[in-house]
């Protein structure tokens, strides 16, 4: 099922897909500062990624709140892997997190030469933030970025239930 929003030539799309089984150019996942998955999309990315990824992922070490960092996509069918880091021991998933988040996912996309990506909707995993937080700290990054006329031209946000795909495509649609 699909749904979206367009400003110019950028389109956002909200897909009720599965995530790992995405094919493009770049898929990102959310971990924890230590590189942890946080979620159990995360975790299905990790080991669809292969043994090399997560080696990998092991040697970033510690990373700061926000960050994104590539891998590359390993047995994914996407040529990156992008890591975003939501929260850590000391730091909870807030929506200012989020709209950094994303805004540094948008970034290393720029950085990259990335016209497209598909991510998840970040901070809504188990004890963290409601869908319509998540969404509108999202909809803010998306909408100051692509005011700058920056790539990536094409976002697919890949949720997994009805409920999200209606909560994230209302906001995004009203407000990017």
């Amino acid at each position: 099922m699909y749904g979206g929003c367009q400003q110019g030539c950028v389109l956002i799309r909200v897909v009720r897909e599965v995530l790992e089984e995405w094919e493009g150019e770049c898929v990102v996942r959310v971990s924890r500062s230590d590189g942890a998955s946080v979620t159990p999309v995360a975790r299905r990315l990790e080991t669809a990624a292969g043994d090399a990824i997560a080696r990998r992922i092991e040697g970033m070490g510690e990373l700061p709140v926000g960050s994104a960092v590539l891998t590359p996509g390993g047995d994914l069918p996407v040529r990156f892997l992008m890591h975003v880091v939501l929260q850590s021991a000391e730091e909870a998933v807030t929506p200012a997190i989020v709209q950094r988040a994303t805004a540094n996912i948008l970034s290393r996309a720029v950085d990259f030469g990335m016209e497209s990506l598909a991510l998840p909707p970040l901070g809504t995993h188990a004890g963290n933030l409601q869908a319509e937080e998540a969404a509108h700290s999202m909809a803010a990054a998306f909408g100051e970025h692509f005011d700058r006329g920056e790539p990536p031209r094409e976002l697919h946000l890949i949720v997994e239930s009805e409920y999200e795909f209606d909560v994230f495509d209302r906001i995004l649609g009203a407000a990017v």
